[in-house]
């Protein structure tokens, strides 16, 4: 919320390295790029703003239609992107594209926002999680998109009434999970037609609004969530059980991360701004 972009050192020292202060309104979405070099970062003032972390230089800026609360990386293209925020689009980007023609793709949808996007690891479908639970609209909550064509593929994905707010592929398997505000993550297949497991799901966490993420182990062994009440929920994969709670924060945690190098190492941050580094 203050307009910056911070890197951390997060295993020997834990102190800030840099600040980045390319932004003028709150940074709401940022990702490594996959060379691990740059960070992508968008913002409420519609700013999008690729920075090459060791000398600061802007690599690439462009202006956005809308307020960016969400950025994904191509799996297999590094150039290209994918943007949604306030908006009833999400916008596929190329930063090689010439003449200032970045935007390649457009998905339309009727919503009025787009929470999070995911690509599936071949990088011909993702999926967008939107804001949609009126009367008649619950079953647009999750959308799957054809990257190619910008076809919807499906929008009857998930019928019960909750948004959610972040979704999660698993590393090996053909799964992915959707954070719901409805206290509990649902289980999807990732093969057409995305039916949702009805047999297994993921509660004891709080949500209660909050844009809580969740992610699986980089094995796909446990699932691990932040939680409204500031603790840490890290579950069994398998059978869907809690396997340990941990009380993380003091107000609600609202992202839980592994370390891509050392699974041992978890990253959680909270609603009071802090950040913690867990062994």
């Amino acid at each position: 919320m203050d307009k910056t972009v911070k890197v951390w050192d997060a295993v020997d020292e834990g102190r800030c390295l840099k600040s980045y202060f390319n932004h003028t309104g709150a940074v709401r979405a940022i990702q490594w790029s996959p060379c691990g070099r740059n960070a992508l970062s968008g913002g409420f003032d519609f700013m999008l703003h690729l920075t090459d972390i060791e000398t600061g230089a802007q690599l690439f800026s462009s202006r956005n239609e809308f307020r960016i609360s969400t950025l994904t990386f191509h799996p297999l293209d590094p150039n290209v992107f994918l943007c949604g925020g306030f908006s009833p689009e999400v916008k596929a980007w190329d930063i090689r594209s010439s003449k200032n023609q970045f935007v390649i793709k457009v998905y339309k949808a009727t919503i009025q926002q787009t929470l999070d996007i995911m690509f599936l690891r071949e990088g011909k479908e993702f999926f967008t999680s939107t804001d949609a639970v009126s009367q008649d609209s619950a079953d647009r909550t999750i959308i799957a998109w054809d990257f190619q064509t910008a076809a919807k593929i499906s929008n009857q994905i998930f019928h019960e009434r909750f948004t959610c707010p972040s979704l999660s592929v698993h590393p090996k398997e053909p799964a992915f999970v959707a954070q719901t505000n409805g206290n509990y993550m649902a289980l999807f297949s990732s093969l057409p037609p995305y039916r949702i497991n009805k047999k297994k799901r993921f509660e004891g966490h709080k949500v209660e609004g909050f844009a809580v993420g969740c992610e699986f182990s980089p094995d796909g062994t446990l699932l691990v969530t932040g939680s409204s009440d500031g603790k840490v929920f890290f579950y069994n994969y398998r059978t869907a059980q809690i396997l340990h709670v941990m009380s993380a924060h003091s107000q609600a945690c609202v992202n839980a991360t592994y370390h891509p190098v050392l699974p041992s190492l978890l990253a959680t941050c909270a609603w009071d701004g802090v950040i913690k580094i867990w062994q």
